[in-house]
């Protein structure tokens, strides 16, 4: 199993994405990155410096004069500018210069505050993402975002820094977490109904396979969700428009991680927004009742929550106002104008907003209707 997509920045070839099933071709992957008697810092956390020691160590240090580990603290509540203070104090002393490498060991976390500290320090360094999850592999280590949550609103603090090759092992999604398994697959979907109704049907088509985590069947899926990212990030690198389309669920969704204290993994937290921004899209007409609720059920095929409880519609709603994707002083949502066809908004009203939380906000009394 091998596959290789490549990835150009204004039409220019920029990194490749490179999925393997080991890790075996990484060390050849890196000839041409590693240039010299460099050395590499390795940014890990607790559960993924596992990979560091058993498998990508002896790798590296055939690449490097040095290679140093070094680990965080794993979870979104660490993803802040006091972690990166640790991670420069790391670099500075152990002299990295700006011709040494870093490489991101693990899943959204690590690789977004990998990439800003690249990106920032001695004012650019080079660095890699080696992605570890599904939702990592299939979205966050891909298009150059990299940030940090600030007084946690999510990636508030941030920039465009492109990586020089994403190297993706498969076989690290069989010893994840189911949740975060299913975490990712909230982003997979996402592709399908935003751009490709093909893809979407695949989904619904190979469900069993998926859920089995047979090989060859999630190969394809994180390939084709792969594809459909490059596309979009290539034309609109730096999110002035198209690119915005690849937050559909988000813009609730990041209010509802915030507000529940990031105590939902991202991809819930996605699952719960896209719900609501599906339901804003049969307000509109756009879909049928039919196909939200399709939408809704394979969300919960995939054990993702479609509603949430304790919090209130009204602090989803001023959250969102605070949201970096806001354009002036409109809420950006995505809809979709059918499925496998999205749309960037800024008419939503409250009162839409409103019917939308309805949707998935947990009421007690339901459950006993």
């Amino acid at each position: 199993m091998s596959s290789r997509i490549k990835v150009t920045n204004e039409q220019k070839p920029c990194y490749d994405i490179v999925i393997e099933d080991s890790f075996d071709r990484l060390e050849q992957e890196l000839d041409g990155i590693v240039k010299g008697n460099r050395k590499i810092g390795v940014i890990a956390d607790e559960n993924t410096c596992i990979y560091y020691d058993n498998e990508c160590k002896p790798l590296l240090e055939k690449k490097a004069s040095a290679v140093h580990l070094i680990v965080i603290k794993s979870g979104e509540e660490n993803k802040t500018l006091d972690t990166v203070s640790f991670i420069y104090k790391s670099l500075i002393e152990k002299h990295f210069d700006r011709r040494d490498l870093l490489i991101a060991l693990g899943g959204g976390v690590i690789g977004d505050m990998t990439g800003f500290t690249a990106a920032t320090y001695l004012r650019g360094i080079d660095y890699i993402q080696i992605p570890t999850t599904l939702l990592s592999q299939v979205d966050s280590s891909i298009g150059g975002k990299t940030g940090v949550d600030f007084l946690a609103y999510k990636n508030m603090v941030g920039a465009f820094y492109m990586p020089k090759l994403v190297y993706m092992n498969l076989s690290t999604l069989k010893t994840l977490p189911v949740r975060q398994f299913f975490s990712g697959m909230a982003e997979v979907l996402k592709y399908g109904l935003i751009r490709d109704e093909s893809f979407y049907s695949w989904i619904i088509s190979q469900m069993d396979a998926i859920l089995e985590h047979e090989t060859t069947v999630l190969e394809e899926m994180i390939y084709r969700s792969c594809l459909i990212k490059r596309e979009i990030v290539e034309r609109d690198p730096k999110e002035l428009g198209e690119r915005a389309l690849l937050n559909f669920g988000h813009t609730i969704g990041h209010a509802i991680e915030k507000l529940k204290d990031f105590q939902l993994l991202h991809g819930e937290c996605v699952a719960l927004g896209s719900v609501a921004a599906a339901y804003l899209s049969y307000l509109r007409k756009y879909i049928t009742a039919e196909e939200y609720y399709e939408i809704r059920d394979m969300f919960v095929a995939f054990s993702l929550p479609v509603s949430v409880d304790t919090i209130r519609a009204e602090d989803i709603i001023s959250v969102t106002k605070s949201d970096k994707k806001m354009d002036g002083d409109q809420i950006k949502f995505i809809l979709l104008k059918d499925l496998g066809n999205a749309m960037i908004d800024t008419t939503v009203s409250v009162q839409e907003m409103y019917q939308a939380m309805e949707q998935i906000i947990y009421k007690e009394e339901d459950y006993y209707a």
